[in-house]
């Protein structure tokens, strides 16, 4: 069967998905179910943190996905017995391949863990005397892995880190030019971009990777598990998924699928095996967690769990459509990745007083705590709930938390800002206070009004800023890219005098202090001249 009609099937019958909470509890009883409920929150509560619904998904940030009770009993089965590691990951292994309709199987720690040890297998060949110089690959014979641009993301640091050289292709006739000698291995995320009608589809870096015995990497993180893995049968030589997303394994485990010299390559380079991999451990709970998770996807009823969460779209849509101005959709991905239906609410922000993102703000701040998605679309803003991860007594929760929001009586917003009390246009330096650093950067500044645009130069990189001034309230924003990588700067700073000084919200990063002073040039204004040639001394 072609990509495309693979696709085409998945999309008309949705079959794959995480369980829903009905088919995960039904052999408990409700009593179990409710004990378990208030374990799972009181359990937290006892450090002093609030737990999140979740209805953004399976992101690592807020804990993945919800674990299935075949893997918790799994774990908990696995426990208080000791294995030799080695005979582990052979069982393990040839039971995931007769699962899944591969080679062989191996559990990693997390997808990024199998793309790191498949990395070094590509790069050492299994030699162990390699293996222990990661990552100075100085004599090595393969030293340069090949990725498409559209491909760099934050997780091929699991990549760099093993010491190569990253050779970044925009075009399949730049990707053939680039093998040589020296190429270890191709990587690829999986998308949209790598679709069959794609010129860099996967079909075609797989022909070019088959024809130069270079092998293919696959990151199919987040997707549905196919079986066989739809991504091998397109020409991936291996691909990697991770455990705590879609397949509802242990958060901190990952699946690499793919021949087996490689795979055991792979595995060398893993712990408990000292090397560059020992700091990838998985426990043999996690292990043993993981292939149930899998045995479990081969048995779960995956079109009733995608009804069970359009039910509950539909409970939350049906309360928010009775507020006036308020418009509801669902939408259907037909992408593997992240696969399960999302609820669209959209409003007028001049009608109900308040974005989209201000409503997301509020439900991540305060109780009862919920992770959404907020948009600005067509001069609507809104929001987005994806049901996969939540508890069934959730959704009326959710349901009447954002109606009281959305329905909450709000005066209009004022957009007036207070004369800016000085003129920030010019440099500035910067000195950024890190939890146990600090370091110099710069600003450039022209300020027009209440608006601030201007550079941003840090350390290595250097970023556009746009910004405003309220009165002496100053509020900046940058963004430092790099292939793969960007950290988002929001300052929140206060003006006296010559000086801002505030905080600076980095995102993922959490936050730094920051100290900005105009800059003070120690040269003197004095007149001097230019010469007519060159010198007749020096």
């Amino acid at each position: 069967m072609k990509r495309r009609e693979i696709i085409k099937n998945l999309a008309a019958i949705p079959t794959l998905g995480i369980l829903s909470q009905e088919s995960i509890w039904a052999s408990e009883s409700a009593h179990v179910l409710d004990h378990d409920s208030l374990v799972g929150e009181s359990i937290y509560s006892t450090i002093g943190v609030e737990p999140v619904i979740n209805c953004r998904g399976t992101f690592t940030i807020i804990g993945g996905s919800m674990e299935r009770p075949e893997v918790s009993k799994a774990m908990e089965a696995a426990t208080g017995y000791f294995v030799q590691y080695d005979e582990l990951a052979m069982g393990v292994g040839k039971k995931l391949a007769e699962l899944t309709k591969t080679d062989w199987g191996m559990v990693t720690s997390g997808c990024a863990g199998a793309m790191k040890h498949f990395t070094v297998a590509c790069v050492t060949g299994g030699n162990p005397e390699k293996l222990l110089r990661i990552p100075n690959l100085t004599g090595f014979d393969k030293t340069e892995v090949i990725i498409p641009s559209h491909s760099r993301n934050q997780y091929d640091h699991a990549i760099r880190n093993v010491g190569v050289t990253v050779i970044q292709v925009d075009t399949i006739d730049q990707l053939e030019r680039a093998i040589n000698n020296k190429t270890a291995m191709i990587y690829c995320m999986t998308g949209p971009q790598v679709d069959i009608d794609q010129p860099m589809s996967l079909e075609a870096m797989g022909k070019i990777a088959k024809k130069y015995n270079v092998p293919l990497l696959a990151d199919a993180a987040a997707e549905n598990l196919t079986i066989p893995p739809v991504h091998l049968e397109r020409g991936a030589t291996a691909v990697c998924y991770s455990g705590g997303k879609a397949i509802c394994g242990p958060q901190c485990a990952g699946l690499l699928f793919g021949p087996k010299n490689l795979l055991m390559s792979s595995w060398q380079a893993s712990a408990p095996h000292h090397g560059p991999g020992r700091d990838n451990k998985v426990g043999k709970e996690e292990i043993m967690g993981m292939l149930a998770a899998v045995e479990a996807w081969t048995k779960r009823d995956h079109k009733a769990e995608w009804n069970n969460w359009l039910d509950r779209l539909n409970t939350i849509s049906a309360k928010l459509k009775q507020i006036n101005g308020v418009t509801t959709d669902i939408t259907i991905p037909t992408d593997l990745s992240n696969l399960a239906p999302v609820l669209n609410v959209r409003w007028n922000e001049s009608d109900l007083n308040i974005s989209g993102e201000e409503v997301a703000e509020d439900t991540a701040r305060n109780k009862p705590r919920i992770a959404i998605g907020s948009f600005n679309d067509n001069g609507k803003t809104g929001i987005t709930v994806v049901p996969s991860q939540m508890r069934q007594e959730q959704v009326q929760i959710v349901a009447d938390r954002l109606y009281n929001l959305l329905s909450t009586k709000r005066s209009p917003k004022s957009n007036a800002m207070a004369a800016p009390v000085t003129n920030l246009s010019g440099q500035w330096d910067l000195e950024m206070q890190y939890f146990s650093s600090n370091v110099m950067h710069s600003l450039y500044l022209h300020q027009d009004g209440n608006w601030i645009q201007g550079n941003h130069q840090a350390l290595f990189d250097k970023a556009e800023l746009i910004g405003m001034i309220d009165g002496n309230k100053v509020k900046m924003k940058s963004v430092l890219r790099q292939p793969g990588d960007f950290i988002t700067h929001l300052f929140n700073g206060t003006m006296e005098g010559d000086t801002i000084s505030g905080s600076v919200f980095l995102g993922e990063y959490l936050t730094a202090n920051f100290k900005a002073t105009r800059t003070k040039y120690k040269q003197a204004k004095k007149a001097f001249m230019i010469p007519g040639g060159p010198p007749l001394a020096t």
